[in-house]
This record gives structure tokens, C-alpha cells and sequence, in this order.
């Protein structure tokens, strides 16, 4: 029989195909890296994952590749990756303060995966590896260390971050006629102060200095900020009896550790060129500072959530029994919170989850409700800012502006002026004086120090910000005659040497103090405490910031200069200070060291000062003095 046979092609399985090409591709791909020595990869990867942020989101795994500079804005700026997105379901009983931007206002469907995804973030804020933890006395571990490392009624109101616009001081300030955007939640009532009292009561002059622009809108801004720190100032106590506790009790929330302790546990790895964990060691004072003495400690500028938590643990007049307290602390680390999240790459409802749930969590507790919060208070150990994103920028959290953080009061390193209850209190310094005499003693040294500089500036330039006045102020103080101003350059790393910067203000008359990326600076306290003279440019540098521990008069510790003056080029600023006389300088060095010093500083948790009030005890006496007023 015949056998007929086709000379047509078969026609090929596409499958089969695409496996072929696939294989084909997988086989040279493997080839090719076989070709390479093991050792090398090995190091590769390590290289990679050493100098990298890693952010897992559902199935999308991102690496950020900083390359030890972190000079790229992708890797810096939290949320910056538009198609990153880690999905956070919402909380049981999410009010309308959920934290959600206005541009990601659209609803949501919350699936299952999204639920998992949420239950993973949690779970691994919570994760502290026990191998490498110690006790402290605050019982929070810490790892191992193994480096070496308007007008009056707009003050009551809340401004929406969608209506600030920018000003000459480089500050969002709120348009002065708009109505407010805070409307309290069902379960809480809103408490305004009024400050009526306090229209007579301006201080016109230095306020007309400022504002040189006629600018009504701008008069307007400032007279609410100085109105809220006459408020501020009523609420100080005349008091300094402590002998009793009568009616001051003070209840300390045990949160879960995750609002806490467990933040803590983060602190190897949450600022990337930094371990943290030596500097909120020993009660997050840090490592003793042998060659400056007794009560010198290498503390980190973002330590006051742990140092406040650890005094207020330690006071005489706290209550284990919440019927019995007036006052009511969150012992919440929102400072660290946010500051694990700043330098990666995740969505701001990350951000924004553990605020929101302290919220939740508090709505939970009786106490919450019963002055609408209050009788409550809040540590924050970073800036205000910080806490309060825009509604089209990924840097910070919205915590403070949610609703029912309205009433409580904020206690931060620097204060949005335009809300009440934001209140300044010193950054930490160096020194916590255990005894009275610890403080006598350094009073002494600091009065009798050889000041051969007369001036001195321990900063960098920024280059990125050409409104920022620090260029000009180095220009002026490298080229002046007979070493009259010292300069320490901050590129240098000498500013992370503790003794450096104090012996460097020790040793000069006056210490200046421009602003840098935000108006307040820590080495605004740390020249204080060292008996130099601050020369600040920004009323918000301090005069707007520190009502409780500052003086009205600021002439009585401080040079003010006008960074306009000095931007224009108008004045030579150390032309300016040699003006001023010796004898004006010792009346202000004896009033600062005398005066001001001890209340600047946060003692050591087991101090036991007599003769003095240190900046904690002046902010509590402070809160309960408030209470009484508010309730008066």
C-alpha cells in the first residue's frame, strides 16, 4: 500500500515554544553566572544589602541603593516612590480623622490580602530580638552596642495644613481670615482659651521691629503667636513649693510596647549613618562624658521621649490609681516613631498606623473622655513639623492634626506657633545634674572661663537653601580681623564631639544661632549652658518657642539680629557684637548662668535637687498650674 507522506511542516505547540526560548535563556543566564567566581558574588550581595533600605509590599519587593551618601531624595524622603504602596486597612471606628490626604480621599476596598499585609506591619513593629537586648531602668530593651562608635479667636482654632502659605520666615503661617477646619469628634468637647485678658498686653515694640514690610496679614500672624504665649506665661506656676503632692497626682498610661519599647529596639538601624542605641542607653542620657565631669552624658538630641518618660516614672507625686490623678501622661515615643520612617520608602498610612492606633487604643480608656483629653499630655521629641504633613508631600505623619489630639497638650522641642496647645520646652543638653551642688559647681567653671573668642559659630553652610543666611554669617566670621570669631565646621564631624562644642563656647563671648533646616537649634541651649551669649536672627528660633523657660525679655540673655538685616547685607554682625560693652556682657552671662541655667537642663532620673528646679519640674509644676486655671 501506498503511504502518502506530508512534506508540510508540523506546526509547533506555542508552549512548547516559549519554554524552549525560555530555557534557552535560563540555560545561558545560568552559564554566565557560573563563569563567576562564588567569592565575588558573595561579596556583591553583601555589598548591596549593607548599603541598601529594603521595603517589602505585598509581592513588590524595592531596594533602595543609597551608596553610603544618601544624597539621592528617593532614598531620603519617606513615600517618595509613587507606586510603592504598603495597604493599611482602616481601624475599627475610624472617625473622620483617619489620616487619609486629601488626594487619596477615594474609597477604599479593604480585601483580605490587605488585612494580612496590615497584620505583617504590626507584627513586625513588635518584633525585638531578645539575644540582644539589656535591661534598663525603664525596662525597654536596648540592643547591645557592638560598634564604636490672627486674631484672638483664631488662637482656639486648628489650621488646616491646605490653608497655610508661605511667609518671609520661611514658616507656614494661616491665612488670617479663615474660618476653622477643626471640628471635634461626638465624644469629645471642644476647650478653647480665650485670651481677651491679654489684648492690652502686647508687646508692640519688639513686634513692630520685626515687620518691616507693612504686611497687615503678617502683623496679624504674629499678634496671635505672642497673644498664645501670653496664655502660655498665665499658666506658669508663682509657686516653687513642691513639699506636697495634695490634689497633683500624676498617672502614667502602661502602654502596649509597641507605642513604646518596642520603637526603642529599632535603634540600630533607624537613621542609617548612625546607631543610636549608645545614646539612649542609661536612660537615654548615654555614655558619661569623663573629660567635662560629673553629669556630662553623650545624649542624642532626639532622646526626650525616653528622658521625660523616665522622670515622670521617678516623681514623687505619681499615682497608680488613675481616680487619683489630675494629670494623665502617654509615655508614646512619636518622635522615634516617625524617625524610623523618614530615611524609607513606605506609604504614609505606614506613617500615619501607630498614631492612629494610640488613638484607638485610648478611646478605650475611661479617663480619655472625662476632661476631653484635657487633663492629658503628650512628649513629642521631635518638631512639630514633623507631625503635621501636608496634604501633597510624603515627609512626617498627620498625628498631631488629628481630632482628638486637639485638646491635649503637645510637649516638643519646637511648637507650631499658631496652636495653643503646642508647647516649647528645651531641647536635651549634655549636662543632668544629680545634686544642687553639681550645678554650683559647673556655674562656678562656666563664670570663670576664659572667653578669648569673641564670637564663635559651630554650624554648616547650606548651600541648597540660598535664603538661609549661615553662608554670609561664615564669610563674616572667617574674614574678620584679629581672630575676633572662631568658626567650627560642622562638615568636619566635630560638631558629633560633645566636648568640642561646649569648649568652644566656653571659650567665646558670643555664640551665633541662625536658623537651619527648621527655626529652633539645640545649640541654642548648649551655648546657654555654657555661658555664651546667643545671637539669634528668628524670633521662632527661641523667643516664640520657650515661654515656661525663657523670659519675655529676651534682651536679658540674647542679641537679637534681624536676618533680613543680614541678608541684605545691612549689618556685619561681629562688627555688631564688638558694640556692645563689657559690662552689658557680664550682666547678661550673670543672669543666664544664675538665672536661667538650671531650669534649662533635665536632671539625672535620680536626682534630687533642693535648691533648684530643673526644665522638668518647671513643665510639670506648669501642666498643673494649667489645669487649675482651666478649671478656675
Amino acid at each position: 500500500m501506498a503511504i502518502s507522506i506530508s512534506k508540510k511542516k508540523a506546526k509547533v505547540n506555542e508552549r512548547v515554544e516559549h519554554k524552549e526560548v525560555g530555557f534557552f535563556f535560563s540555560s545561558f543566564l545560568a552559564k554566565f553566572l557560573f563563569r563567576i567566581p562564588s567569592i565575588v558574588l558573595i561579596l556583591i550581595l553583601i555589598f548591596l544589602w549593607s548599603s541598601s533600605t529594603t521595603i517589602i509590599s505585598g509581592k513588590v519587593v524595592h531596594v533602595c541603593i543609597s551608596l553610603r551618601k544618601l544624597n539621592d531624595l528617593y532614598c531620603i524622603s519617606a513615600g517618595t516612590e509613587p507606586n510603592l504602596d504598603i495597604a493599611v486597612p482602616p481601624l475599627n471606628g475610624t472617625s473622620s480623622s483617619s489620616l487619609v490626604d486629601q488626594k487619596d480621599t477615594a474609597s477604599k476596598v479593604s480585601s483580605p490580602q490587605d488585612t494580612r499585609v496590615a497584620s505583617s506591619i504590626d507584627a513586625m513593629s513588635n518584633v525585638v530580638d531578645v539575644s540582644l537586648q539589656e535591661p534598663s531602668p525603664l525596662d525597654i530593651p536596648i540592643p547591645r552596642v557592638n560598634d564604636s562608635s490672627s486674631s484672638t479667636d483664631a488662637m482656639a482654632n486648628v489650621v488646616d495644613v491646605s490653608l497655610r502659605e508661605s511667609s518671609p520666615l520661611d514658616i507656614p503661617i494661616p491665612r488670617v481670615n479663615d474660618s476653622s477646619t477643626y471640628i471635634p469628634s461626638e465624644k469629645q468637647e471642644s476647650r478653647t482659651v480665650s485670651v481677651d485678658s491679654f489684648a492690652g498686653k502686647k508687646n508692640a515694640a519688639f513686634r513692630n521691629n520685626m515687620i518691616k514690610s507693612g504686611d497687615e496679614e503678617l502683623v496679624m500672624a504674629y499678634n496671635d503667636v505672642e497673644d498664645q504665649l501670653q496664655v502660655h506665661r498665665s499658666w506658669a506656676a508663682t509657686s516653687q513649693n513642691n513639699a506636697t503632692c495634695d490634689g497633683k497626682g500624676i498617672y502614667v498610661y502602661d502602654l502596649p510596647s509597641k507605642f513604646n519599647k518596642d520603637l526603642v529596639a529599632h535603634c540600630a538601624d533607624m537613621i542609617p549613618w548612625i546607631n543610636l542605641c549608645k545614646y539612649l542607653s542609661n536612660e537615654a542620657m548615654g555614655e558619661p562624658i569623663q573629660n567635662l565631669g560629673k553629669g556630662w552624658y553623650q545624649t542624642h538630641q532626639y532622646s526626650l521621649e525616653l528622658i521625660f518618660h523616665s522622670r515622670v516614672l521617678n516623681h514623687p507625686c505619681r499615682v497608680h490609681n488613675a481616680d487619683e490623678a489630675k494629670l494623665f501622661y502617654v509615655p508614646f515615643y512619636g518622635g522615634l516613631d516617625i524617625l524610623r520612617w523618614h530615611f524609607k520608602n513606605v506609604s504614609n498610612e505606614v506613617k500615619d498606623s501607630l498614631g492612629l492606633g494610640l488613638v484607638r487604643w485610648l478611646e478605650s480608656q475611661q479617663h480619655w473622655f472625662q476632661k476631653s483629653g484635657n487633663d492629658h499630655v503628650f512628649v513629642l521629641g521631635k518638631i512639630s513639623w514633623d507631625f503635621r504633613r501636608y496634604s501633597n508631600t510624603n515627609w512626617g505623619s498627620r498625628f498631631l492634626e488629628l481630632d482628638e489630639m486637639q485638646n491635649p497638650v503637645k510637649l516638643l522641642i519646637e511648637r507650631q506657633p499658631w496652636h495653643v496647645n503646642d508647647i516649647g520646652i528645651p531641647h536635651p543638653t549634655y549636662f543632668h545634674p544629680q545634686t544642687d551642688n553639681d550645678i554650683i559647681a559647673w556655674q562656678d567653671r562656666i563664670i570663670k572661663s576664659n572667653r578669648r573668642s569673641l564670637v564663635s559659630f559651630a554650624g554648616a553652610a547650606r548651600p541648597d537653601a540660598p535664603a538661609n543666611i549661615r553662608s554670609i554669617l561664615i564669610n563674616q566670621c572667617t574674614s574678620a580681623k584679629d581672630q575676633e570669631c572662631t568658626f567650627l565646621d560642622c562638615n568636619s564631624g566635630k560638631c558629633h564631639q560633645p566636648e568640642s562644642i561646649i569648649q568652644l563656647f566656653m571659650e567665646s563671648e558670643f555664640c551665633l544661632q541662625p536658623p537651619g533646616d527648621s527655626p529652633t537649634r539645640k545649640s541654642v541651649f548648649d551655648s546657654l549652658i555654657s555661658g555664651c551669649i546667643p545671637v539669634i536672627f528668628d524670633p521662632f528660633t527661641a523667643y516664640y518657642q520657650y515661654s515656661w523657660h525663657l523670659p519675655e525679655d529676651h534682651k536679658k540673655y540674647s542679641v537679637f539680629i534681624d536676618q533680613e538685616d543680614v541678608r541684605n547685607m545691612k549689618v556685619n554682625v561681629v562688627e555688631t557684637l564688638m558694640q556692645i560693652t563689657t559690662k552689658e556682657r557680664e550682666d547678661m552671662r550673670s543672669y543666664i548662668t544664675y538665672e536661667l541655667l538650671p531650669g534649662l537642663v533635665y536632671g539625672d532620673p535620680k536626682s534630687k535637687l533642693e535648691k533648684f528646679q530643673d526644665a522638668f519640674s518647671i513643665t510639670i509644676n506648669n501642666l498643673f498650674q494649667r489645669l487649675n486655671k482651666l478649671e478656675s
